[in-house]
This record gives structure tokens, C-alpha cells and sequence, in this order.
């Protein structure tokens, strides 16, 4: 490293955002070693708007918020539903409407990537060989 670079990494590192960047790639890191489902971040929104904003949802509703299309948040719906994350639910008073819900499992997914963003859920076997981690 010649020290022109030494001095432009140097620069990087002390810009403001690093810390806020530093905690998101920590959170994101414990994340990807819990072994979770990677779930991309247009599903992450989707998520994350269904279980803080109050419903009722519709595929429709969530697209403008998030300002997207219908078929992006269908995808994305397909795979948490897969997952057990979300769930569809037709309108008992009218048929043709359909509600996205919250589920259990999808909460507790929540309710533990919470513990990743406040640092709580770290890998508690640091001490250990990554040899024997992926053992």
C-alpha cells in the first residue's frame, strides 16, 4: 500500500457515517452467521412494514407505500409466505379482497433480528475455531 492509499483509507474511515455503517455491517454480519434466510431487502421492508404499521394490508396498499409494483411485492410475498412469515387471508365480508397477516413465526423472526441490531444475538462462540464452528 503506497501512502497515497494508506491516506484515502484513512480519509474513508473517519467519515461520518462510519459509525452507524460500522453497527449495520455488525448487525448484518450476526445475521448471515445465524444461518437465517437471507432475505433481501425489499423483503425485509415488507416484513417489517406488515408487522409495525397497522393494517389492514393489501398487496396494493403495501406497493404504494413502499412504492413498487404489485408483482415485486407478490414475489416478495411468495417467498415470506414460503418462509411462514406472512400469510394471505381473504376478507370474510367480501371474498374478492385479500389481507396480508401477520404469523408467529414471522414475529419471532422479528423479535430475533431485533437482538441482531442491538447486539445482543453475537456469536457467543467466538472463542472457538471456525473450523469446529462449521463442524
Amino acid at each position: 500500500m503506497n501512502a497515497l492509499s494508506a491516506s484515502h483509507s484513512a480519509a474513508e474511515i473517519n467519515r461520518p457515517g462510519i459509525p452507524s455503517l460500522r453497527q449495520w455491517m455488525s448487525t448484518l454480519v450476526d445475521y448471515v452467521r445465524s444461518g437465517k434466510p437471507d432475505l433481501t431487502n425489499r423483503q425485509m421492508a415488507l416484513m417489517m412494514t406488515v408487522y409495525i404499521s397497522s393494517g389492514p394490508h393489501t398487496v396494493r396498499g403495501l406497493a404504494e407505500t413502499l412504492h413498487v409494483s404489485k408483482p415485486v411485492i407478490t414475489r416478495a410475498l411468495n417467498k415470506l409466505s414460503a418462509l411462514g412469515y406472512l400469510r394471505r387471508e381473504r376478507d370474510v365480508a367480501d371474498r374478492r379482497n385479500i389481507f396480508i397477516t401477520r404469523t408467529p413465526k414471522g414475529a419471532e423472526f422479528l423479535d430475533a433480528f431485533n437482538l441482531f441490531i442491538a447486539g445482543t444475538a453475537r456469536d457467543e462462540r467466538t472463542d472457538t475455531p471456525a473450523a469446529e464452528r462449521s463442524a
